[in-house]
């Protein structure tokens, strides 16, 4: 499990309104889809998206893009690229996959019914909410899959089940739009704040490295394992101060048992 590389301030920053949903395209492939995408954001009053890893570099610039975003520039040109999904969603609280195939020991699944219960819950905790969808061609890798909270599938045709990126993202906004005005709460002012995606991350890679020196976690057969702590961490909703806690621990293990 790699580490989370944190890439600026705002990781640290919790959202306090709907508006600061994160919408996440990993490995886009054609320009047109990511300009409609900026589009539909754009039409359901967001606008933050992250691209991971897209096949051109340039992609946010290219005349496909801008023709097909259509008045949504100000979107892309305030969208930023990152290398690997957990850069992209360090600053957010809970992270969605867009897949209708469920993984062994992966996160659970759901369907749009669920979104109004995700949208008060996020909501009261001050937990900023990433949607993340896979490529064109291929989705999103069993990796980045397990590196989110929860799967979200969007009822289609058993026939015909595949949509097109910019209409999934499309059909996204406007449920979790509807989702987030019905039910919007104001963060209640708690005393713990809760803890992101990012330092989650960087929870489960010091559990790694204390699950291996303590001989308990096999580098070589790792089994489901780390998916399976993964997936116990974003049950239990953990607040900053636990996740120091929780390193508190692994830290006094490396101390008495040192790397091997």
């Amino acid at each position: 499990m790699k580490p989370a590389h944190f890439i600026d301030a705002d990781t640290a920053r919790p959202a306090r309104s709907p508006d600061a949903t994160v919408f996440v395209l990993v490995g886009a492939s054609h320009p047109g889809n990511v300009g409609a995408a900026a589009r539909a954001l754009k039409n359901m009053g967001f606008d933050t998206l992250r691209l991971v890893a897209p096949r051109f570099a340039d992609v946010l610039t290219q005349p496909e893009t801008l023709a097909f975003a259509s008045g949504a520039e100000d979107v892309l040109r305030s969208a930023r690229v990152h290398g690997e999904l957990p850069d992209a969603v360090a600053d957010c609280g809970v992270v969605v996959a867009l897949s209708a195939r469920v993984r062994d020991f992966g996160p659970p699944l759901h369907t749009p019914e669920w979104l109004p219960q995700l949208a008060r819950r996020s909501a009261e905790q001050g937990r900023r909410v990433a949607f993340v969808f896979g490529s064109e061609r291929f989705g999103l890798s069993n990796a980045d899959v397990y590196r989110c909270d929860a799967l979200l599938s969007i009822p289609a045709n058993p026939a015909y089940t595949s949509l097109n990126l910019a209409q999934a993202v499309q059909v996204i906004a406007w449920e979790w739009r509807k989702a987030v005005g019905l039910h919007a709460v104001q963060p209640a002012q708690a005393e713990s704040v809760a803890a992101t995606a990012g330092e989650i991350q960087g929870m489960m890679t010091h559990v790694e490295q204390a699950l291996l020196a303590l001989e308990v976690l096999d580098p070589d057969a790792p089994r489901k394992l780390l998916p399976r702590l993964q997936r116990l961490a974003s049950r239990a909703e953990l607040t900053r101060e636990e996740v120091q806690i929780l390193r508190g621990v692994c830290t006094a293990i490396l101390r008495k048992v040192p790397p091997r």
